[in-house]
């Protein structure tokens, strides 16, 4: 079965999640950070509806305006954790299971973070553990636009890219309020699932991987 290839991403959502729990994983370590995707953001539901998580990060000016995915830091000025923490807080503190994981959450908006990819990485070993799934390190070791021998769904980063899969409906804190929201971050599904959520990403049709 050949591999996939996926871009680590913040809390990644629910249909990159089922990705990385359907087939075996190698991470994209070698390209270029882009605005406007899952790289430092994702969607939680609130009871406003659909609400963005941003990870602000320290921009480089003039020539070296690009840079690589890999040695882009967050901008801690803002305190962005403690607000998406808050924010988490309030959206799922009254979910099935927030309480259940959120010791086990917590501790990744506590203290200093030098590198989006490697927090990023650590988002989804934390997810891992508390469902009981161990993900594969591998990274690439060079940037390639067609890589051999591996399926690509580096696609999956695009947050502005509709994405056309059958997901199923499940019952969400404010599902009274608005209709469904699909495809939001793997702890919308978390925290209102719990040790369902493996068992539902496991079922999850991936058809887009073979458009």
């Amino acid at each position: 079965m050949s591999k996939i290839l996926l871009h680590p991403t913040y809390f990644p959502s629910i249909a990159t999640f089922a990705v990385m729990v359907q087939k075996e994983i190698i991470w994209e370590a070698q390209d270029n950070f882009q605005k406007q995707t899952y790289r430092n953001r994702c969607y939680i539901c609130t009871d406003q509806g659909r609400h963005m998580l941003n990870i602000p990060i320290k921009h480089v000016g003039g020539k070296e305006g690009r840079q690589k995915y890999r040695d882009v830091v967050p901008d801690s000025s803002t305190n962005w954790t403690k607000l998406h923490w808050r924010t988490l807080e309030t959206a799922y503190r009254t979910s099935p299971f927030f309480e259940f994981y959120e010791d086990d959450l917590r501790p990744l908006f506590e203290g200093t973070i030098s590198s989006l990819f490697q927090f990023n990485l650590k988002t989804i070993q934390t997810l891992g553990d508390c469902l009981g799934l161990d993900f594969n390190a591998e990274r690439t070791t060079s940037y390639k636009v067609s890589p051999d021998n591996l399926l690509d769904a580096r696609f999956l980063v695009e947050a502005k890219r509709p994405l056309s899969f059958g997901a199923p409906e499940y019952v969400q804190v404010f599902g009274e309020r608005h209709d469904f929201l699909p495809n939001l971050s793997i702890l919308d599904l978390l925290f209102n699932e719990g040790p369902n959520t493996v068992s539902y990403l496991q079922n999850l049709q991936l058809d887009f991987l073979n458009a």
